[in-house]
């Protein structure tokens, strides 16, 4: 079965840095685009970043451009988040997700997600 594995996130102080990976397996990873999400707590499931399936294109947020980076490695079936410049409004589950084509802001066209794991940025 399909699955996909978050980790890397932590508790960090603001200005500060972490990369997020997503480790996925179960179908053959270079087949589909990678989109990261994040959801803090009483708020929606927001989009973050999304990459293509051979990496050659992405998008981001407006809340996060310039500060984050996705990108993957279909050798290893992972995809990355390397988050820069922290800010305490970055505290959030971040969860990955698949889905076939192109990378999408919208959560509802993709297929599979993780578990998420927590960001924790302090002030």
């Amino acid at each position: 079965q399909v699955q996909l594995v978050e980790s890397g996130g932590g508790l960090v102080q603001a200005g500060g840095s972490l990369r997020l990976s997503c480790a996925a397996s179960g179908r053959t990873f270079s087949n589909y685009a990678m989109g990261w999400f994040r959801q803090a707590p009483g708020k929606e499931r927001e989009f973050v970043a999304a990459i293509s399936w051979s990496g050659g294109s992405t998008t981001y947020a407006n809340s996060v451009k310039g500060r984050f980076t996705i990108s993957r490695d279909n050798a290893k079936n992972t995809v990355y988040l390397q988050m820069n410049s922290l800010k305490p409004e970055d505290t959030a589950v971040y969860y990955c997700a698949d889905r076939y084509g192109s990378g999408s802001k919208l959560d509802y066209s993709y297929e599979y997600w993780g578990q998420g794991t927590q960001v924790t940025v302090s002030s």
